[in-house]
Order: structure tokens, then sequence, then C-alpha cells
């Protein structure tokens, strides 16, 4: 199954990496037929990349690089997280700068009042979502990071969907449990292309204040169950024990063990990740 195909790739810091695993994918296929995409990188915080909480901007332009080749409108998008504001760490993280010299547009989609509902079959918790229309109209990159989360566990492909969500204050949702409200998430909004921004990562108390990690890794994948597993792995977890990960793969979402690994595969990037 070509969507159970994920690409994991070491090397340093700089286009490459993220070049060959999206051409080992085949993005191209993955976006056929979209006339948008929305990059939706991981803004939590105001801290920059190096600091393993905040998606590099050098990530995102090699993504937005190989896209240029496409019919496509892009975006780069976020919405405010409950203690910050995504146009604040738009700026303070690089990423306008790069955006503008790119000349690809930002949307905080906090702002965007044109509103849809999307009932989500089967719920877990959420029977219906309210997100910006734009985003059920266009195909979604999700640019995350390779970070471990205090109450999610890992926060990769699947949780950074979850700021696609416009509100806020996001208590409401913790509430109901963040392995359900993930699930039912990715289940009605699929990104078409994960990557995970691995140069640099974070373990222990993720997803702010936890200990940057060199990893120099990209992956990357089709589907983002798929692609989440194996980023587990390269974390020393095991994608079984990820709730949110198991749920979607019961589900139907996502393959956990028939995965297809390309690159420099899971071994050649091994880390066993602390947790917090």
């Amino acid at each position: 199954m070509g969507s159970s195909r994920v690409a994991v790739v070491k090397g340093e810091r700089g286009h490459g990496p993220v070049y060959r695993a999206l051409d080992l994918i085949d993005y191209r296929e993955a976006l056929r037929g979209w006339d948008r995409v929305l990059i939706k990188v991981n803004f939590i915080t105001t801290k920059t990349w190096d600091t393993g909480a905040t998606t590099d901007p050098l990530v995102v332009e090699a993504i937005i690089n190989r896209l240029s080749g496409l019919p496509v409108e892009v975006y780069v998008v976020e919405s405010d997280a409950t203690m910050t504001n995504a146009d604040r760490a738009f700026r303070a993280t690089g990423m306008e700068e790069m955006c503008e010299r790119n000349g690809v547009g930002w949307i905080n989609l906090r702002h965007e009042k044109d509103r849809v509902e999307v009932p989500v079959p089967d719920a877990l918790t959420l029977e219906k979502i309210k997100v910006p229309r734009i985003v059920t109209e266009s195909a979604i990159v999700s640019a995350a990071k390779l970070k471990t989360h205090s109450e999610t566990t890992v926060t990769l492909g699947m949780k950074n969907m979850f700021g696609l969500l416009p509100e806020k204050f996001k208590g409401k949702y913790h509430m109901r449990g963040m392995h359900r409200v993930i699930t039912d998430i990715n289940t009605v909004l699929r990104p078409a292309l994960t990557v995970i921004d691995g140069f640099i990562a974070m373990e222990g108390r993720g997803p702010v204040h936890g200990r940057p990690v060199q990893m120099d890794t990209i992956i990357a994948g089709t589907n983002v169950v798929a692609t989440d597993a194996t980023a587990s792995r390269v974390m020393g977890l095991d994608p079984h024990q990820v709730d949110h990960i198991r749920m979607a793969h019961e589900r139907g979402l996502g393959e956990i063990d028939d995965v297809e690994v390309l690159g420099d595969g899971i071994e050649a990037v091994k880390r066993v990740f602390e947790r917090s």
C-alpha cells in the first residue's frame, strides 16, 4: 500500500534531507487534484526552532520549494494556542521572514470568520468540529516537530492537526481526553502529507519545556498514522502504547506495523527519548 510508505532521512539541517524525503514518498501524487495547500506548522510557543519547540522555517521553505513546481497556491497556517499568539510566533520564529522571501501567505486560522461544521462519524468524543472553510477545501501538509508531550506522549503529525481548531482557549478539549480528540480530528481532517522536522527534536518535558536533541532527521509520509508510528519508533517508543496512534489504527485510518520504511531507516537515526 503506497500510503504506508514512510521516508526516514538522516542529514544535516538544510533543504536536502527534506527534498529527499518528499521525493521518496511521491509528494506530487499525494497532492494531485488540489489547487491550494495549507502548511500547518507547530507554533505552541514563540521559541525558535533550535529549542526543538517549533517548526523549522528551513523545513517549511524546502516544502514550499517542492510545491513551487505544482499548480497550487500555498499558505502557512496555525491558530492561536492558549498561551501563544500565533502571529507573534510567526514573527519570532523567523517564519515570517522566510514566507516573505518566498512570496507565501500566512493565515492565523483564529481570525478566519467563514467556518463550517464537520460531523465526525463514530465519534469517540467530538460529534462535530467547527473549522475555517479553507481548511476543508485545501490539502493539508502537517509540518510537525519530533517531540515528546507530557499529556499525549508524543506530538507529531496527528497532534499537530489539533491546531487547526480555531478557538484560542482549547482547555475544553483537553478535558475530553486529548487522545480521543486527536483521533476524532484526524478522522475528518487528514493531512495529504506529514513532514516531521527532526533536525532539532525535543525530549523530556515537551511540548515546550523539554530539552533540544540534535537528531538531523526528517520523517515524511502520505499517511499520518504510519508516519507517526514510524516517528515514535525513531524516538524509542512503541506506537501501540501511544493511545491516539493506536486508536486511529483501530479505526482504520492507517497502519502501525505494516509500514514500508524508505531512505536511511529507523535504526540509522533511532534514539531513546527521555519522557516527562
